[in-house]
Parts: C-alpha cells; sequence; structure tokens
C-alpha cells in the first residue's frame, strides 16, 4: 500500500570539526542520497526538489527560499535552478539552517512488474550552523515488509523489495562513513538499519494500520483544499458503490463514486499518484457539492458529474458506464495500492 504519512524513516548525523561546511554541501549529500537511490530504481527523473536558508533563531522569514523546482539531470551543474539557489545561499554571512528536500518517485515491483508511486521516498538534507549535517529517508511504501500494513503476508513482495532498500540503507552508510538511526516505531511499522521489523513475529501496533488512519488522512488532505461546507453528501457508507475512473494524460487520479443503497458519494485519491490525485480530488468535491446544490440523488450526481467534468486539469472520467465495487473499502483498496 502506499501512503501519504512515512511507513518509516532513517537518520544519519555528520557532526564536522574542522572548517565550516559550505550550505552547498547539503545540496550534493541530497543529490548523491538521490543518486544511491536511483541505482536500484527507487528514484526515478521527474522529482521535485525545495530548497531553502534560514539564519539560526529565526525560522518565519527564509533569506532563500524555492520549492518545487524539477530535479534536472545534473541539478547541480552551472545555470540550474537549484544550483541558482545554492549560489545564493553560499554568499550568506552567519549561521545558518539550509535545507534540501528531495521527493523521489520511484517504482516497487509485485510478481516482477514495476508500479510507479509518484513519492516512494523523501530525501531531507538539513546543515545546523555550517557545522551539523542532518540526513533523513522517509519512505512512504510498505513494499519492504513481510506483511503489508492491511496485515496481509507478501513474503514474494518483501523478497522482491526489502533487499533493494537494505542496499540503499548501506549505501547511504557508506556514503556518510556512519550507520543510520532508525526512526521510532509508528502506527505502521517498526524501521530497523537494514529496513523493518518482521511483522510477522514482532505484531503491528494497529490492526490494519492503512485502513484505519491512511483513508482518514487523504481525506483530510482533500478537504484541507476546501472551504467548508454544509452542502454536501456523506463520505462513507457500508453499501455497495458504483464507480468511475478519473484520469488525466493517461494518469490515473482516482475513483469518483456513489453509493447504491443511500445517499453517500466522494473521491478516492490514488494514492500512488501523488499531489495531483489530491488536487484533483479537490475538484471533484467541490463539484459533487454543486450537485448536491442541484437536489441531485448521489447516483444521479455521478451521472451528472461525469457528462459535465469539472476544470481540465481535474481530469475527466474514464468510463461513460460506472463500474460497481461491493464496498467502499474495496474502491480504497484500489485507490491505495497501485
Amino acid at each position: 500500500m502506499i501512503t501519504s504519512n512515512p511507513v518509516g524513516d532513517w537518520t544519519w548525523e555528520v557532526d564536522s570539526d574542522a572548517a565550516e561546511t559550505q550550505p552547498d554541501r547539503a545540496a550534493e549529500v541530497a543529490v548523491d542520497i538521490w543518486n544511491i537511490l536511483a541505482g536500484k530504481e527507487l528514484a526515478v527523473p521527474t522529482g521535485k526538489v525545495s530548497f531553502s536558508a534560514r539564519a539560526m533563531g529565526d525560522n518565519q522569514h527564509a533569506l532563500v527560499d524555492v520549492t518545487g523546482l524539477p530535479l534536472e539531470p545534473n541539478p547541480l551543474s552551472p545555470g540550474t535552478a537549484l544550483s541558482h539557489a545554492v549560489l545564493e545561499a553560499g554568499s550568506l554571512s552567519g549561521d545558518l539552517l539550509v535545507s534540501v528536500r528531495i521527493e523521489c518517485p520511484g517504482y516497487w515491483l509485485e510478481a516482477g512488474v514495476k508500479h510507479l508511486a509518484q513519492k516512494l521516498f523523501v530525501v531531507q538534507v538539513d546543515l545546523w550552523k555550517r557545522r551539523l549535517l542532518v540526513a533523513t529517508l522517509e519512505t512512504y511504501s510498505d513494499a519492504w515488509l513481510t506483511m503489508d500494513t492491511r496485515d496481509r503476508p507478501q513474503p514474494e513482495v518483501h523478497a522482491e523489495n526489502a533487499p533493494r532498500l537494505a542496499a540503499s540503507l548501506e549505501g547511504i552508510s557508506a556514503l556518510l562513513g556512519t550507520a543510520p538511526t532508525p526512526g521510532d516505531p509508528n502506527r505502521h511499522a517498526t524501521p530497523t538499519r537494514q529496513g523493518f521489523e518482521d511483522p510477522r513475529t514482532e505484531g503491528f501496533a494497529y490492526d490494519d494500520s492503512w485502513g484505519t488512519f491512511e483513508v482518514p488522512a487523504r481525506s483530510r488532505l482533500i478537504r484541507s483544499r476546501l472551504p467548508p461546507s454544509d452542502d454536501e453528501y456523506p463520505d462513507t457508507t457500508d453499501q455497495p458503490v458504483r464507480y468511475v475512473t478519473i484520469s488525466r494524460g493517461g494518469q490515473t487520479l482516482g475513483y469518483l463514486w456513489a453509493s447504491t443503497g443511500d445517499e453517500a458519494a466522494g473521491f478516492e485519491p490514488r494514492t500512488a499518484a501523488g499531489e495531483a490525485a489530491f488536487e484533483a480530488g479537490a475538484a471533484w468535491l467541490l463539484h459533487l457539492r454543486a450537485a448536491h446544490a442541484r437536489g441531485l440523488g448521489s447516483l444521479d450526481a455521478l451521472v451528472w458529474a461525469i457528462q459535465n467534468p469539472p476544470r481540465q486539469e481535474a481530469g475527466s472520467a474514464v468510463e461513460q458506464k460506472p463500474h460497481q465495487a461491493p464496498t467502499l473499502d474495496a474502491l480504497e483498496e484500489l485507490s491505495g495500492r497501485y
């Protein structure tokens, strides 16, 4: 399953007692870590990078702050957007907090088939006072576990993916000259220096952590983009649902659905599509509000929305005739896995 909150994380700390470390070192380390992940196809081109530099003690005001830059093939070569930001930070004096963050699309494997997640890993590198460098790696997939986050054994998926993660952690440790500190156990899993504890022996802290925590978290992410309103359909149901696939440019963004037994309707974002899924979901929920204001029942609203899609960047329905899922949970499963 693909998550919107980390399944686990690892941190490396490197403290320099010698000469001051320049701001470009943070960017160099971030790119080097990205290259290690790329060697295992855990990161692929089209990632996004953000860079900031702040005076220590003043986190509210960034001296340099750029976000969402494309990760170009040689991101630190002269003339790139990232290199320009790094040069600007290099001209600053005083104690700084320099931060680099890369969102990494990458492939996880199942039965030899590659599945792309738009945020498989995140690399964060912080340089404190030109001395302490802290690198953090987060993962947003359970492909490295012997059981997925819905408590189902997946030994074959683990065998295909866990060695790739272990090799990457080893490579980052060799790069930085120190072993990682695994993150704390969380609602999904328990990280170790080589990957994760085996939940078959250790157990999960929560049953079906993906369904219990991730589904509500995804809903909050979409609704945080919307103004408050009472003019909308209920977003949960125990009844079967009809749904259509919402796609843009050949990429599935999510699933628009309506209940067959009550007046519930909503949008399930395809988590693997990343930010685009949540932006599209907000647009389609606004569209459902418009249908509700017209007095349409949920199934009629689904038909109306298919025939009258919102703005172009929100995508459109692939099918004109909806599919049927036995439960909303089954549709949530589809949206969270691939």
